[in-house]
């Protein structure tokens, strides 16, 4: 018994402690790259947010939590948009955004009705 719960205590509180592979690298270049990006208001509320970035960007998509597109739009090279949301639900989103040197960031947003 004491065994099983020793165990349990290793697989609960001491395992998450440990590092985890399969980091994911946004950055296509060898080089550190570093993107100014102001994504607000945060949380989004009225289904509509701005991005601003200090690099020109080209696509944007957003995913819900379980992987579904909800948007995805292409743009010619602005450092600021406005994004509007159809019927985005209250939540967790993904957003991917694109730049015309090739490099992508991934955030979370999260959505209020």
């Amino acid at each position: 018994m004491k065994r099983c719960l020793l165990i349990l205590f290793f697989l609960i509180i001491a395992a998450p402690v440990f590092p985890q592979g399969n980091n994911l690298s946004v950055a296509n270049s060898s080089e550190n790259t570093n993107i100014n990006i102001a994504i607000f208001p945060v949380p989004v509320r009225d289904n509509n947010f701005n991005i601003n970035s200090d690099k020109e960007i080209i696509h944007v998509k957003i995913t819900n939590i379980i992987g579904q597109d909800i948007f995805t739009s292409r743009f010619s090279e602005q450092k600021s948009i406005k994004i509007f949301l159809n019927n985005a639900k209250r939540g967790i989103y993904i957003i991917t955004i694109s730049f015309s040197d090739n490099t992508k960031i991934v955030r979370k947003i999260m959505v209020e009705e």
